[in-house]
């Protein structure tokens, strides 16, 4: 029997839709832009491709599948945990990308002499990889064992250990929210998180010192070299930012949830704190366009020879055939 939808659902699935426009063709050009221009190939942007890969992924991915448990299927249990865990990976992909951005600049700027000889695209391919299996491991812990399993089974009162049954798939149905807040958010969101802010103070510190010094660097230019990278740094931490403003709302009614089992959340801060973390996707490519000049550059490149342009020429062509 279908699953009708009300109103206020309609109303989630078309934002959750409209963030999905923006977020997957935004970071599809980020891709693109990395791959087209050479200036976009050091470990840097690297990493900003495997955080625009996790962006998209959420935008194709996460977000139909955020749409299914909103609407709350019947569905055996490991079906809806298979539904529920790709967000865990790909948050996670997301920090760690994060990270190894911060990491990045803070080489960049303590040790530009040695920089290339020390970040090379193998180590950088190698940091990546690891990332990524990292982030497999911590997003399907769930898929392992830690989930609410038996505390569905001890509801339902169904005595036989293997026993399938069915429910109604939601995040925190399946979800355990003891993992949610004392292993993905106290282990693997808000370490890195304090660790990246660390970083970046540090970096800001070390651009301001070589700025009044003037000490000799790989350029011929320290004052033109450090400001270049005082500006990237500033955007990057923007970046940082956004995605801490996105992703922590959702992170403290977790623990609500936990630590306040009697204090009832209204349902709407929670759609927002939703909102917010599925949109943080659609952020990005926005302030790589505003404030990295590479990407800005590469950005209209894009446009100018595979849309701007190429529409212009049918047009003069169109018009030349006519004038024949």
């Amino acid at each position: 029997m279908a699953h009708s939808v009300s109103a206020f659902q309609a109303a989630y699935i078309s934002i959750e839709v409209l963030i999905a426009l923006v977020s997957v063709p935004g970071n599809i050009l980020v891709i693109w832009a990395v791959k087209m221009n050479q200036a976009l190939r050091d470990a840097t942007f690297c990493f900003i491709v495997s955080l625009a890969v996790a962006d998209v992924a959420v935008g194709a991915l996460v977000i139909p599948l955020a749409i299914i448990i909103n609407i709350g299927p019947q569905t055996e249990f490991y079906s809806c945990l298979m539904v529920a865990c790709p967000v865990l990976i790909l948050t996670e992909s997301s920090i760690l990308a994060l990270l190894a951005i911060a990491v990045d600049r803070y080489l960049r700027v303590k040790i530009p002499v040695r920089y290339k000889s020390v970040v090379t695209p193998r180590r950088a391919a190698v940091a990546i990889a690891c990332c990524w299996i990292v982030s497999f491991l911590v997003g399907l812990t769930p898929m392992f064992g830690w989930n609410n399993l038996n505390k569905m089974r001890r509801t339902q009162e169904l005595n036989a250990s293997h026993t399938e049954f069915v429910i109604k798939c939601q995040f925190e149905t399946v979800i355990s929210m003891e993992y949610m807040v004392y292993f993905n958010f106290f282990v693997w969101v808000l370490p890195p998180l304090l660790l990246m802010l660390l970083i970046y103070l540090e970096v800001f510190n070390l651009i301001r010192k070589q700025l009044n010094k003037k000490v000799s660097s790989s350029s011929n230019d320290p004052q033109k070299y450090y400001g270049k990278e005082l500006k990237i740094a500033k955007s990057l931490a923007l970046v940082l930012f956004l995605f801490a403003l996105s992703w922590l709302p959702l992170h403290v009614l977790n623990c609500i949830t936990l630590f306040c089992p009697s204090c009832e959340t209204p349902h709407i801060l929670t759609y927002i704190a939703i909102f917010l973390t599925h949109g943080n996707s659609a952020m990005n490519p926005i302030v790589y366009a505003f404030r990295i000049k590479k990407f800005r550059t590469a950005f209209l490149q894009i446009w100018n020879q595979y849309f701007c342009c190429k529409t212009n020429k049918n047009v003069s062509t169109t018009t030349a055939e006519l004038g024949n």
